[in-house]
């Protein structure tokens, strides 16, 4: 091994930087964090992924997942309009 690396072109940061989300600071109320901690611990899902999954939902961005009942509406609305 060198006796001195060179990290004069080293970047901070994650080695393989995540998609589609960003890492923040943020200040929850203790009883906000202790509700999704007890949920995480109930359910298996961790903390984070409820936080955001709650905020989503309240949002409006949840995309309602594709049901063979949903696919069925869809085709009978289509052979309707065409029809």
């Amino acid at each position: 091994m060198k006796k001195e690396l060179d990290f004069s072109k080293g970047r901070r940061g994650a080695v393989v930087p995540a998609t589609g989300k960003t890492r923040i600071t943020i200040y929850l109320d203790d009883a906000i964090l202790g509700r999704f901690k007890a949920e995480s611990e109930r359910t298996g899902r961790g903390y984070q992924t409820l936080i955001n999954d709650a905020l989503t939902e309240v949002l409006g961005l949840k995309k309602e997942p594709l049901t063979p009942e949903l696919i069925r509406q869809i085709v009978r609305e289509e052979l309707e309009a065409h029809h």
